[in-house]
């Protein structure tokens, strides 16, 4: 199928740069193909209503990481800005990412996370470039391991925003709790689950009143969802992979509803 059939004319001022709130006041378009209206514009805090008891709603319980990080590249005294967004923890110091822009990094290059207020309590976050992609991809070792590190990218880190928002605003502290689920535990995603973001304890509680049961699995939003589809074709585009389990007790639950 080709990419330009999904084409469409959306104006800069119909794009939210912030969720609503609260996070249940947002809009939610029901969609039924066999019945007239096809189309129903509603709120999502009317969602409990339009499912049926015995319903099973699965929700995602992946935490995402501050895994966006701005710091100043050290190479024969000379500095350069550069960007990392974190996607994947290799062992306890190293992490892959990607950079921009890629080209001021190379293998042996030191950078220093921090600065501009967001420095961590430890002192400065600093890596050694290990090695970069071509796709602007990187390998980075970090001077801290295992919790002292989690630490230290919560200090400095930040949520990484979807480009269409970042590129007209800068992140801000009002991000860590508007891009995180209200059941969000599993730390691994470098992207939130949006779906999920609409939920409150008030939403949860019309579910439950109505007789309707949730479980959880886990699947770890990768940076591949902020990325754009350059193929002409979409049998041509390249997925990043995600990594997600689900229990053998979500597993039963699901099997056993109609």
């Amino acid at each position: 199928m080709r990419v330009d059939e999904f084409d469409f004319d959306l104006p800069e001022d119909r794009i939210a740069l912030r969720p609503a709130r609260p996070r249940d006041a947002s809009r939610l378009l029901v969609v039924r193909p066999d019945s007239r209206p096809l189309l129903d514009d509603r709120s999502f805090t009317d969602l409990p209503q339009l499912l049926r008891s015995g319903d099973v709603v699965v929700f995602n319980d992946t935490r995402v990481l501050p895994a966006a990080l701005e710091g100043v590249r050290e190479r024969e005294g000379q500095r350069a800005r550069v960007s990392v967004t974190l996607l994947k923890r290799i062992d306890a110091m190293r992490w892959d990412g990607l950079a921009r822009p890629a080209k001021r990094l190379r293998q042996g290059d030191r950078i220093r996370f921090g600065g501009e207020g967001r420095l961590c309590l430890l002192g400065t976050l600093d890596a050694t470039v290990e090695g970069r992609g071509a796709g602007g991809e990187v390998r980075l070792r970090f001077d801290f391991h295992g919790s002292v590190l989690d630490e230290a990218l919560e200090a400095v880190g930040a949520m990484p925003l979807p480009p269409y928002i970042a590129s007209r605003r800068p992140t801000d502290d009002c991000d860590a709790q508007d891009y995180q689920t209200i059941f969000a535990r599993q730390p691994g995603a470098v992207a939130a689950p949006t779906a999920g973001l609409h939920f409150t304890e008030r939403i949860m509680k019309g579910l439950e009143s109505r007789g309707i049961s949730h479980c959880f699995m886990t699947l770890h939003v990768g940076a591949g969802t902020f990325q754009p589809v350059r193929a002409d074709d979409t049998e041509d585009h390249q997925m990043h992979g995600e990594w997600g389990s689900i229990s053998a007790q979500t597993a039963d639950m699901l099997n056993a509803v109609r």
